[in-house]
């Protein structure tokens, strides 16, 4: 059965309510069904249906996002988490989700939103210039699309995000990359920056823990280093004895060095037991650091170490004469030596990312934001 069978929809009943929002990409099949383009899911609905994600469903003749409007919470984060070292550090990001995801990883470490199967859990409703305004209230340097992904809500996300630009704040999405070509343009217009989950590099791995498959991720990749100015980082979460082989590092990190550069920033991130595989111990800090030196040693200059304490891990060096020009503990900056426009104070060479004058760094801590008050 192809992805895009009904195996893959629910027949929960659509409720018509305030959040429905008529959808993009879709278009109707000879059968009747109506195809979602959004993804390579390709779900396949009849009346009533929600697609594998959850949140897009058939009402009568039309697709729509039954989530426009309203999210599951919103917070104030470092951009450090999300993750981002090269883009603004220091700086905070106004961070939001909503409910659903596209891809069924049964090591999902937001599961609660995510897998979520139920409205309730969005609880607070919010307009793009309601978000736009709080974030730049809260003197926030971007906004996030994060926590579940931003590809399946990406009418409310491109809206929020032109309400975003419109008060100069950047505009961040944090996802799997796991769209069809068409819409994946048209959301990444609207982007500064991406951090993309590169869950595996191997298809079986894809298909057996994600229900996804590797290769549209990869086009995403190459499509944002080479055909947008979107800057971009990737995180991959090393699961024990399912990803984080030497055989598996190695290729990934040559794939990443030959296809999209050796400035484009790699996070190898600690997995936690959770979700469906609570049966795995926690990733050791010996292999993030095994994971770092192979990635090293296949050319990329910039190899990080996440969700854990490690200030080498954590160390954004200049590519010219290795000097420390970021120091950090986790999400924490302990150390900062580069100008404005990004070149290290020690020799002037460049270090790739979009960088500003740097002041005091908004620092490790979130900060729950009722959207309700805010907005006022």
């Amino acid at each position: 059965m192809s992805e895009g069978e009904t195996a893959h929809v629910s027949d929960l009943p659509v409720q018509a309510h305030e959040g429905a929002h008529p959808a993009r990409w879709w278009h109707a099949l000879p059968d009747g069904r109506l195809q979602c383009d959004l993804c390579p899911r390709d779900c396949r609905l009849h009346e009533g249906q929600r697609g594998a994600c959850f949140v897009r469903a058939r009402q009568g003749d039309a697709m729509v996002l039954t989530t426009y409007g309203r999210s599951s919470g919103f917070c104030i984060d470092p951009i450090e988490k999300k993750p981002l070292h090269h883009f603004y550090p220091g700086s905070s990001v106004f961070s939001f989700g909503t409910a659903g995801c596209n891809l069924a990883c049964k090591f999902c470490q937001n599961w609660d939103i995510s897998k979520s199967r139920s409205m309730d859990r969005l609880m607070d409703q919010a307009s793009p210039a309601q978000i736009a305004h709080a974030a730049w209230t809260h003197g926030s340097r971007s906004v996030a699309y994060t926590y579940n992904d931003p590809v399946i809500f990406a009418e409310y996300a491109m809206d929020v995000a032109d309400a975003c630009r419109e008060r100069g704040l950047k505009n961040v999405a944090v996802t799997a990359g796991y769209m069809h070509d068409e819409p994946r343009r048209a959301f990444y217009a609207k982007m500064d920056a991406a951090n993309v989950d590169l869950k595996a590099f191997s298809d079986e791995c894809y298909v057996k823990l994600t229900g996804a498959r590797l290769a549209p991720v990869l086009d995403t990749l190459r499509f944002l280093v080479h055909e947008t100015p979107v800057w971009t980082e990737i995180t991959t979460l090393l699961i024990p004895t399912k990803n984080d082989s030497d055989d598996e590092l190695k290729r990934l990190s040559a794939w990443v060095a030959r296809n999209l550069g050796p400035d484009v920033p790699l996070h190898f991130t600690a997995f936690h037991p959770d979700w469906k595989m609570r049966d795995l111990p926690a990733t050791p800090a010996q292999t993030l650091a095994r994971a770092r030196r192979i990635a090293r040693a296949e050319g990329l200059r910039h190899v990080y170490t996440g969700n854990v304490h490690d200030t080498a891990g954590g160390t954004t060096h200049c590519p010219g004469c290795g000097h420390g020009v970021i120091v950090r503990d986790w999400h924490s900056i302990l150390h900062y030596d580069l100008s404005h426009d990004g070149h290290c104070l020690e020799c002037r060479t460049p270090v790739a990312g979009r960088f500003e004058a740097f002041t005091a760094p908004w620092g490790p801590k979130r900060q729950p934001v009722r959207l309700a008050r805010a907005a006022q």
